[in-house]
């Protein structure tokens, strides 16, 4: 019989730790942002982040100023333009300075309006004390007196008419509403609203996101999503429902406050994390050297001048009930069948073994997230437009296609760390429990510390990975191991291998 053979060497730095190994994303397309490529480039050049993270910003800056105006129209009828964006970088990937470009002139319109707005309430708080004054008399008089005094009465507060109406707030954004607070911000405030933050883990992390008010708000952020009314309904409150509201989303996150969001089966369960358009670039730190910094300020003011012109267009809305009445982009027979086309695509690839198959959520949206993306830019471009082109939508499903091919990239990567964690669970066991210094899968397969590593199918993937990594070095065929011929086995491999 074969005796153990003399233990392998390995280079002194010993077993190489196990890492999440996350595939390269594909470059993104910048030449299919269209009317807002220049911006993005410009901002890129200055900070030198990598351009998906301000092309991100550029497309949710634009999806929010346009996104009351307009709907457009999709393989499945009307839809809102609205977008929700999830950008995920590290500390130090210059999110919030790749964002603040593409916000400052809204901004600035926000602080203005706000401004006009303490006027407008100061206005309102005269008007509403004499209105009020007035009732107060027509009642008081109506209490003294009987019979006709009372049908007069009833008639001078039909005469004066509802109260006066307060002012709405002019707020356009917030950072980390609870659901309560974004439906009262819809009821007294304007009918288009963004949730943006460049430090989105405030929200996700937030009481609006909390165990016993998560699911309400994911429903209510789907409905939004979707165009559908908002419906609210509190015992001593009374009921009410607001139609014709509009709401935008971006929150740049960092990666582990993305991964925990993302691993959470309700976000994904109830389809709301396939509506956003998700990336996580490959870092550019390191790379940023300021004798490539670029400047382009020409492209920076004019998209803060184009921002400036679609806030101050009034909006298409019901002025007393504030509900808005966007008019819906078509698409021209070109642009359709390029659409028609994207959709035949995603859909023959989330079949079984197709590229999409593992994220159908995402993949299923493909074609309405192309439309909505396409109805931004084309708005972006002209708020008069009244039709999608060819070239918009072909621009459009460029970018639709790189959030869907991110989206699977990171659902594979989703993946790969599960596995890491059954591998790193089962070097752990070797390294502390298991009382010899070689193992058979055999052996793993019946004493591992886990059900998930008790079936060879899904231990096969540990061994391997703990072989590539250099924890177990593979020992050969026919080695003697407690008194038998073993056709596989493995030495354990410790950090430090004196034997080197």
């Amino acid at each position: 019989m074969n005796a153990i053979p003399e233990p392998i060497p390995f280079k002194a730095e010993g077993p190489r730790p196990l890492l999440r190994q996350i595939p390269p994303g594909e470059p993104y397309p910048v030449e299919a942002l269209g009317p807002l490529r220049s911006a993005v480039e410009a901002v890129q050049g200055q900070f030198l982040a990598p351009v998906a993270i301000p092309a991100a910003s550029a497309l949710a800056a634009a999806s929010l100023a346009v996104q009351g105006h307009v709907n457009v129209t999709t393989l499945a009828g009307v839809s809102p333009v609205s977008l929700y964006a999830l950008t995920i970088a590290k500390s130090g990937e210059r999110k919030s300075s790749c964002d603040a470009p593409f916000m400052a002139a809204l901004r600035s319109f926000e602080k203005e309006e706000a401004k006009a707005q303490r006027e407008a309430m100061a206005s309102w708080e005269n008007a509403y004390a004499l209105w009020k004054g007035e009732r107060d008399s027509i009642l008081a008089q109506a209490r003294k007196g009987k019979g006709a005094k009372r049908v007069e009465a009833e008639a001078d507060l039909r005469a004066m008419g509802r109260e006066p109406a307060a002012p709405p707030s002019t707020d356009r954004t917030v950072t980390e509403p609870t659901y309560e607070g974004l439906t009262r911000k819809f009821a007294e405030g304007m009918p288009t609203l963004g949730i943006f933050s460049d430090e989105g883990g405030q929200f996700l992390g937030g009481f609006a996101m909390s165990t016993d008010n998560r699911q309400k708000t994911l429903a209510a952020l789907n409905d939004l999503w979707q165009g559908n009314a908002i419906r609210r309904t509190r015992q001593g409150e009374g009921s009410f429902t607001l139609h014709g509201r509009r709401l935008a989303v971006h929150l740049m996150v960092q990666p582990g406050v993305a991964s925990a969001f993302m691993a959470d089966p309700l976000a994904g369960d109830t389809g709301f994390l396939p509506r956003f358009l998700i990336c996580e670039p490959p870092s550019a730190i390191g790379t940023r050297l300021q004798s490539l910094v670029r400047r382009d300020d020409y492209a920076l003011s004019s998209f803060s001048a184009r921002m400036r012109d679609v806030l101050e267009t009034p909006l298409p809305m019901d002025s007393e009930t504030r509900e808005l009445e966007p008019r819906a982009l078509a698409l021209s027979p070109d642009a359709r069948a390029l659409l028609a086309a994207y959709a035949d695509h995603v859909e023959t690839e989330q079949a079984p073994g197709g590229v999409y198959a593992h994220v159908t959520g995402y993949a299923s949206k493909a074609a309405e997230q192309a439309a909505r993306i396409a109805g931004v830019l084309t708005a972006w471009a002209d708020l008069d437009a009244r039709e999608v082109t060819a070239e918009m939508m072909a621009g459009a499903i460029k970018l639709a296609g790189f959030y869907l091919a991110e989206a699977a990239r990171l659902a594979d990567a989703a993946t790969v760390s599960a596995e890491t964690e059954k591998a790193e669970a089962l070097r752990n066991w070797l390294l502390t429990r298991w009382p010899h210094a070689e193992i058979t899968p055999s052996e793993i397969v019946r004493h591992a510390p886990s059900r998930a590593l008790r079936e060879s199918k899904a231990a096969r993937p540990a061994i391997a990975m703990l072989e590539q990594h250099g924890w177990l070095a593979p020992l050969p065929e026919g080695a003697e191991l407690r008194g038998a011929q073993r056709k596989e086995a493995y030495r354990i491999v410790r950090e430090r291998d004196d034997e080197v």
